[in-house]
């Protein structure tokens, strides 16, 4: 048989050098088709609730992080009427558009003690389209 000098090793340092030869480009993850594939994955996520300081806060960290796909985020507490709840801008003009600067806003909302019972959360998409969530107290509350 005839060696052709030819391995797997090679192969694979062959296909290894041309994938990183190509050009790396970042989405900026501001708009619904960019941001509904990461927010239908971490749902169970979307929002967070934390006792502190004698209220309930509820927590819409991860939204805030995908906020640029969404035209709006909407809450209802316990059965209430929903609320929109007001995200800080999208950045467009930095390399971060979703970064948080917590200028002037806080990503939660204060209620009294032991009050938040239930949360459902609706997201409005930059296309048009909606998704939503229903969470129970037990499994939103943060240790």
């Amino acid at each position: 048989m005839r060696q052709t000098g030819f391995t797997i090793a090679t192969a694979c340092t062959a296909l290894l050098a041309s994938i990183m030869a190509l050009p790396v480009v970042a989405a900026p993850f501001t708009t619904a088709a960019e941001v509904k594939p990461i927010l239908d994955a971490t749902r169970r996520n979307w929002v967070a609730l934390r006792e502190y300081g004698g209220k309930d806060l509820l927590y819409f960290t991860q939204l805030e992080a995908w906020r640029c796909g969404l035209s709006e985020i909407r809450y209802a507490v316990n059965g209430g009427p929903e609320q929109p709840y007001q995200a800080e801008p999208c950045h467009t003009e930095t390399g971060q558009p979703n970064a948080m600067t917590l200028k002037g806003h806080l990503p939660f909302v204060e209620f009294p003690p032991g009050t938040v019972q239930s949360v459902v959360v609706r997201l409005i998409y930059d296309d048009g389209t909606t998704d939503q969530a229903e969470f129970r107290r037990g499994e939103i509350l943060m240790p």
